[in-house]
């Protein structure tokens, strides 16, 4: 399994985790004022909605990009 697989695949496994426990992630001020949380995986941050059902997966962006821009 190479580099990219592992990502894809823990990315997968943090999603089913964040559908079950969607409290589980961060609130982050800094980033937007939008009602999302995230969860960080490798150098990714997963961007979803706690309040939704299922669980919506609103974005996942490389953490060395400019992440407060995007989400604007």
């Amino acid at each position: 399994m190479d580099a990219a697989d592992r990502v894809e695949q823990e990315i997968e496994q943090v999603v089913s985790m964040l559908a079950r426990n969607p409290e589980l992630g961060h609130i982050r001020r800094d980033l937007t004022s939008k009602l999302v949380r995230f969860w960080p995986v490798y150098s990714y941050l997963i961007i979803y909605d706690p309040a939704t059902q299922p669980l919506e997966i609103v974005r996942i962006l490389s953490g060395y990009r400019d992440v407060a821009a995007l989400l604007k």
